[in-house]
């Protein structure tokens, strides 16, 4: 899965195996301390992963460089997510490699795969206050449901399929 942002930068998204995963926990702690306090550590969310049946989640390249980390939670189980569609469960771009274009990249990447599976939209949630993504998901399209998770506040992005 690719995306070009440019002539240079190729966006993919890369399952991650044995020889990759250091890097891509690695990735956390190049976020601001207001961010990590917003967002699961990467290895924390590979873990978590492995223990749900709906966990589907890859890492983010820009070329051959690392730069981030998506994990979505695809059906209800009532143990983790209680949403019955796709819901981006964890989103992260490296500190370094922030808005130079790869964030938006990578949901578009999510949304062509949540396409190709039969769905018409993507729903997530996030924090308010400092180093609130809700200002990157408002310009993606996302739109406030009214709903909360936990203390988040739910979003959706709908795509015609």
């Amino acid at each position: 899965m690719t995306e070009k942002i440019n002539s240079a930068v190729e966006v993919s998204l890369r399952r991650i195996s044995a020889q990759t995963v250091s890097d891509i926990c690695d990735l956390s702690e190049t976020l601001s301390e207001a961010q990590r306090n917003k967002v699961a550590d990467n290895g924390t969310s590979i873990a978590e992963a492995h223990f749900s049946e709906n966990a589907w989640f890859r890492a983010v390249y820009a070329d051959e460089v690392p730069v981030g980390f998506v994990m979505l939670h695809i059906g209800s189980d009532y143990d983790v997510i209680d949403c019955p569609g796709a819901f981006l469960w964890r989103f992260m771009i490296a500190g370094p490699f922030q808005r130079m274009g790869y964030g938006e990249k990578a949901i578009a990447l999510v949304v062509r795969e949540m396409k190709a599976r039969g769905f018409a939209e993507l729903f997530t949630s996030y924090g308010l206050g400092e180093a609130s993504p809700e200002g990157f998901y408002k310009r993606l399209g996302f739109v406030t449901t009214g709903e909360t998770y936990d203390d988040e506040v739910e979003a959706v992005l709908s795509f015609a399929n």
